[in-house]
């Protein structure tokens, strides 16, 4: 598990926004970037090349 005092200070590499952990707590997500981070043996990757890109949000057009 992430310690708070970490997520606190941690951003985004590529825009410095801020991230936050994702709903498993495998992973810290920035939503600006639409990128995940993985968290592995405790120590996320802060790697812009090895973030996963998470898909588009919804829009009520899809609907």
């Amino acid at each position: 598990m992430i310690q708070q005092e970490l997520l606190d200070i941690i951003a985004c590499p590529k825009c410095k926004g801020p991230v936050r952990l994702n709903e498993q707590e495998d992973g810290l997500v920035c939503m600006h970037c639409r990128l995940l981070y993985a968290i592995r043996d405790e120590i996320p990757i802060m790697l812009i090349d090895e973030a996963t890109p998470l898909p588009a949000p919804a829009t009520e057009e899809d609907n």
